[in-house]
């Protein structure tokens, strides 16, 4: 009997730990795998339900070699698990497996690619070779499997080799051509189009899409197939495409949080904002139960954080702004597993800036700066910058902005980093200083700013783009800038119309130019778009306002 599902989400990027700890190795203080540790990996588990694993329709189920059902139900488990990007529990299902078949094979390489996921190296390299010392009795196709995941290997060795990534999809290839019915090879081929050999199936584009049809075409409705082309699709902007494949995946895998999150994703893309903030809550109630039942520290899932921040913002985009910051707060007092995610902490400093809030945006600030990671350092000083400028404290912007540069330099470069993330952020804040001295310049490193954004993939950054628009039509009008700050509020709604803010931006201008026609029907439009908002919105305040002066 399958016990009912409630699973954390830990999608992985590059796992480096975070918070404020006394060593500066604590992988060494917790004996962890990456950043969680053995013992949490190696917990016995119970079949479950919901995750994507079986025999049915759309359920990944991979035939290996053992004798045991029970161990073969445990290793679909693992599987499934690693597709939604769940190491935690894929971990915990492959152990399990191997106590009831040790001689699983196939188990031990899931572990690798677990372990590659929570960057241990070590481990993924001894999880592959206890593979290989059981291959004697596997199947030819199990054998190429094993053979496939040492070149792997050796190309994430080596992640800016373009000759070892090429070995690796050329490896691929040449197993499909044996086992053309894998699905699980589809998958992995698919993965392989991203940028380097660490896709794992979050950054894929055109021509991964190619190959995950062609693992629906294997194995039709088959739910990992699903959730990969829905961040393809997203990667190329196909917002309607990754709308129906997040469908599918909630419907296939309901009980795990990242499905329920990946849908969300682009329901907000479509103007469907409280559909969305109803997955975002499945999601968050599914982790919060899981964290209960099992025991795991809420900090350890980057995941929890991630849909916190989406949650938040969506709720500051109906102009629900009480809710948007509770749940910014609970984010931002979570310590972040790894810099990408210290990175993210700007939501919480971000918000209170847009509110006027600039006493509290400091502390969160500081609270950034005294970070160990330099994103979030640098990220701080960003904040402190933009605060200084809001009172009208010019050098301290210019040392703050100073500062925040200084960090960026410390900032890993790798693929995964947040590096690229953080520049557009220090351009602002470049381009409003020279905005008050070099008018001309600042205002096209601004709108390069806004273009940058707008530019990038992803539902992410599409509604993080929103609110730097919405921040810089702020800026501009407190420069007294109007031309800059309509040209940023027709952005805003140009990226998305089904946004208050945008509308409400374009009637400050038009109230700034007398145009009374023009304010009452941006404002008319921005009242019924927060129609749902906080009543006591200071907007909405000023909305009201406008439209009853007609």
């Amino acid at each position: 009997m399958k016990n009912a599902l409630v699973v954390v989400s830990l999608v992985a990027l590059p796992l480096p730990a975070f918070s404020q700890v006394a060593t500066d190795d604590p992988h060494a203080a917790c004996a962890a795998v990456g950043y969680v540790p053995r013992e949490l990996l190696e917990k016995p588990v119970a079949l479950r339900d919901g995750a994507g694993a079986g025999r049915g329709p759309g359920q990944a189920h991979d035939p290996v070699t053992t004798a045991s059902p029970e161990a073969q139900a445990f290793y679909d488990q693992g599987a499934a698990y690693l597709h939604s990007y769940v190491w935690i529990e894929a971990a915990r299902a492959f152990r399990q497996a191997l106590r009831v078949d040790p001689k699983l094979a196939l188990a031990h390489l899931g572990l690798s690619r677990v372990a590659t996921a929570l960057e241990d190296k070590s481990t993924a390299r001894l999880e592959l070779e206890q593979a290989e010392a059981l291959a004697a009795d596997l199947t030819p196709r199990e054998k190429r499997r094993l053979a496939l995941r040492r070149v792997h290997l050796d190309a994430l060795e080596e992640l800016a080799s373009a000759p070892k990534h090429a070995a690796y999809k050329k490896a691929l290839d040449e197993a499909l051509a044996q086992d053309m019915d894998d699905v699980e090879l589809w998958l992995l081929r698919g993965n392989a189009e991203e940028a380097s050999a660490a896709g794992r199936g979050q950054r894929g584009g055109a021509s991964s899409v190619a190959f995950y049809e062609r693992a629906l075409g294997v194995s039709p409705g088959h739910f990992a197939a699903h959730h990969y082309l829905v961040h393809s699709h997203e990667m190329i902007g196909r917002i309607d495409d990754a709308l129906v494949h997040g469908e599918a995946y909630v419907k296939l895998a309901p009980a795990v949080p990242h499905a329920h999150h990946m849908w969300a994703h682009d329901l907000r893309r479509v103007g469907r904002t409280k559909d969305a903030i109803v997955e975002f809550r499945k999601a968050n109630t599914l982790e919060d139960a899981y964290y209960a039942a099992e025991g795991i520290p809420a900090e350890l899932d980057w995941h929890h954080q991630h849909n916190l921040d989406l949650l938040a913002t969506s709720h500051q985009h109906q102009g629900q702004m009480r809710e948007a910051e509770a749940l910014m707060r609970r984010s931002f007092a979570m310590p972040p597993p790894y810099e990408y995610s210290a990175f993210n902490k700007k939501e919480w400093p971000g918000f209170l800036l847009n509110r006027g809030r600039v006493a509290e945006a400091r502390e969160a600030a500081q609270a950034l700066v005294a970070s160990r990671f330099a994103a979030a350092r640098s990220l701080g000083h960003v904040t402190l910058a933009q605060a200084a400028l809001s009172t009208g404290s010019l050098d301290e912007a210019r040392a703050e902005a100073a500062l925040a540069e200084r960090e960026f330099e410390a900032v890993d470069p790798g693929p995964w980093a947040a590096r690229n993330a953080l520049r557009p952020y220090l351009d602002l804040v470049k381009g409003s200083l020279q905005l008050r001295r070099e008018p001309q310049a600042g205002r096209a490193l601004l709108e390069d700013v806004g273009r940058r954004l707008r530019a990038l993939p992803g539902p992410d950054a599409w509604m993080q783009a929103l609110f730097v628009l919405e921040s810089i039509a702020r800026t501009a009008r407190e420069a007294s800038d109007w031309e800059l700050a309509e040209r940023m509020a027709r952005q805003m709604l140009e990226h998305d119309r089904a946004y208050a803010g945008g509308h409400y931006a374009l009637g400050l201008v038009a109230a700034e130019r007398g145009d009374a026609a023009a304010t009452q029907e941006a404002f008319a439009t921005a009242a019924r778009l927060w129609a749902e908002a906080d009543g006591d919105l200071p907007e909405l305040r000023r909305v009201f306002r406008g439209v009853a002066s007609r």
